[in-house]
C-alpha cells in the first residue's frame, strides 16, 4: 500500500480487507517512496510487481495512478488521487443500498466544492442510472469533460445547480466533504467565506421535503461544512 497521502480510514479499511481475506498488507507512507521524485514510477511499478499480488496507492497526482497501472503486471487499486475517489463511492452507494434498498429513482445532492468525490460520483453516474446534483459557488464546479461524458452516456440526469436549498428539494441523499480539501489547506480562510452559505445544517436538510440521508467520506470538519446537529442525527 503506497500513501503519499496519509489517511486513516483508506489505511485501516485496507489492512483490515486485506487480512480478512486471507492477505498481508504491507504500508509504505511518504516518507517511504518518492512517487515520481526519489525513482522513477516505471521502476517503483514493475519491481511491486515482482513482490506482490496487488498495488493500492492513495496519491495526489492522477497521473501518477495511471502510469502506475501502465507499467504494472498486477492490479492496481486506485486509493484516491487529486482527480477521483472510486473506492470512497463504490463503498457509499453500497451503504446506501444497505439503508434504502431500492435504488430506483436515486437522486444524490453533493453539496460543495466540486472535488474528487464528485468526479467519482459522476463516474457512477455513467453506470448507474440515478439522477445527481452537485450543489457549488460558481467558479468551484467538477471538471466541466467529466460532467459532459456523464451527461453523454444518458442514463443519469446530472445537473450543476448553485442554490443548494434548490439542489436539495427531493433528494435522497445529502452529501459533503471538507471546503479545502488535502493539499489546499492555504485556502481554508478564503473557502471559508466562499462557501458559508453551502454549509449542511439542519435548515437544509429539512428542505429536501422528505427523509433524506446524509453523508461524509470523513474527516468533518464540525462546523464548517456540516453542523454537529447534522453529523449527529
Amino acid at each position: 500500500m503506497i500513501f503519499a497521502k496519509p489517511s486513516a480510514r483508506t489505511r485501516v479499511s485496507f489492512e483490515t480487507g486485506f487480512e480478512w481475506m486471507g492477505g498481508h498488507a504491507l504500508f509504505l507512507g511518504p516518507n517511504d517512496i518518492g512517487i515520481g521524485k526519489r525513482e522513477a514510477i516505471k521502476d517503483i511499478s514493475r519491481l511491486f510487481s515482482r513482490y506482490n499480488d496487488l498495488v493500492m496507492a492513495r496519491l495526489f497526482d492522477h497521473e501518477h495512478i495511471t502510469e502506475l497501472a501502465k507499467y504494472a503486471s498486477v492490479p492496481i487499486i486506485n486509493g484516491l488521487t487529486d482527480y477521483n475517489h472510486p473506492c470512497q463511492i463504490m463503498a457509499d452507494i453500497f451503504t446506501v443500498w444497505e439503508h434504502r434498498a431500492d435504488l430506483e429513482d436515486l437522486k444524490v445532492v453533493y453539496v460543495g466544492d466540486g472535488n474528487n468525490i464528485v468526479h467519482s460520483w459522476l463516474h457512477l453516474a455513467m453506470r448507474f442510472p440515478m439522477h445527481f446534483v452537485c450543489s457549488c459557488p460558481e467558479g468551484y464546479e467538477p471538471d466541466p469533460d467529466t460532467i459532459q461524458k456523464a451527461r453523454d452516456v444518458g442514463i443519469s440526469n446530472v445537473e450543476v445547480i448553485y442554490d443548494p436549498n434548490l439542489a436539495v428539494k427531493d433528494a435522497d441523499v445529502v452529501y459533503t466533504d471538507v471546503w479545502a480539501s488535502m493539499g489546499k489547506k492555504d485556502e481554508t480562510d478564503m473557502r471559508e467565506k466562499i462557501f458559508k452559505d453551502y454549509q449542511v445544517d439542519e435548515s437544509l436538510m429539512e428542505s429536501s421535503g422528505k427523509h433524506t440521508f446524509f453523508m461524509h467520506c470523513l474527516p468533518a470538519e464540525r462546523g464548517r461544512e456540516v453542523t454537529d446537529g447534522v453529523m449527529e442525527a
